[in-house]
């Protein structure tokens, strides 16, 4: 029995770490950044996510506070029994029938067309996919306005992404975003196309709000191509995060870049895998990826009207 009493502590903090982890990594964060964050030390985060930190109630709440969840979320072992039930029955059918599960889903509570919502176009996915190049092109070919989404969070702050994040942190940015998200959803009702943040799936109730209202399209890239597309705009923030300094990328940081678009990748592939549809742009000319989005798009009664104005 001895061996069991000393291996099963040291499982828990093993696997409580790793919850720790994958939540930093789907929120893309750094360590550092939960640090700063939580006001934990960078060391005990990297103790606690190789499962060596004896971690208190305390600290586990400020590190879910600083991720954007409660401290529930982080300790629970399963989903709710009811939902465990349902996902092992939809794990016995084939994509056939699960497409006739998701539209009787959708048809039943409210997903199917909510007031206009497949007018309302978002294109979800990492920076580097493509989404604001085929964004401005879809929306001219639609006849519909083209909003980026971080430029309405800041609008409806009244402050920049810094600033919001900076005053507000994550939970404020979060109410913020979702202010914009219902707002864009009203003034648009005729049809809007949207970019948003490559993190927004990462937050449970933001994306279910944007799902419900919206017509979500990944727009998917290899990391290859995130990586050099970046560069080629220019465009030097960190991947793991909406903020921070901006610099050259030294053959170090373009390595430690491309590890932050895999882990991420990875994360969250599942989460932006619930879209309505997916485009890949990998390997693909932007007109050619123009054309996919506009297949995967649902078309409409006065669609173009406006194209070329």
């Amino acid at each position: 029995m001895q061996p069991t009493n000393n291996h099963e502590p040291k499982a828990i903090l093993a696997e409580l770490g790793g919850r720790v982890r994958a939540w930093r990594a789907r929120r893309g964060m750094t360590r550092k950044q939960l640090a700063a964050d939580s006001g934990l030390s960078e060391r005990f985060l990297a103790d606690v996510e190789s499962g060596k930190g004896n971690v208190s109630i305390i600290s586990l709440q400020a590190a879910a506070r600083a991720l954007n969840i409660s401290i529930l979320e982080l300790l629970q072992d399963a989903p709710r029994p009811l939902f465990g039930r349902v996902q092992g029955l939809l794990g016995q059918l084939d994509d056939a029938q699960l497409d006739q599960a998701y539209a009787l889903l959708a048809a039943t509570f409210g997903r199917a067309d909510r007031q206009g919502r497949e007018k309302r176009i978002a294109l979800i996915g990492l920076r580097g996919a493509g989404k604001s190049t085929l964004g401005v092109q879809l929306a001219a070919h639609r006849g519909v306005p083209f909003v980026e989404l971080d430029r309405e969070i800041e609008r409806e702050a009244g402050t920049s992404m810094n600033e919001i994040l900076l005053l507000h942190g994550q939970a404020g940015y979060r109410r913020y975003e979702r202010r914009a998200l219902i707002r864009i959803a009203e003034e648009h009702a005729g049809g809007v196309v949207v970019t948003t943040g490559g993190s927004i799936v990462s937050e449970r109730e933001t994306f279910e709000l944007l799902q419900s209202r919206f017509y979500c399209v990944w727009v998917k890239a290899n990391p290859e191509e995130h990586m050099s597309r970046v560069v080629a705009q220019g465009d030097l923030r960190p991947f793991h995060s909406t903020h921070g300094d901006e610099g050259h990328f030294t053959q170090g940081a373009m390595g430690e870049a491309m590890e932050d678009i895999r882990r991420i990748l990875s994360s969250r592939e599942a989460l932006y895998a619930r879209a309505d549809a997916v485009v890949d742009t990998s390997a693909q000319s932007v007109k050619q990826s123009l054309k996919e989005l506009e297949r995967a798009v649902p078309h409409y009664a006065g669609q173009g009207s406006h194209a070329g104005h």
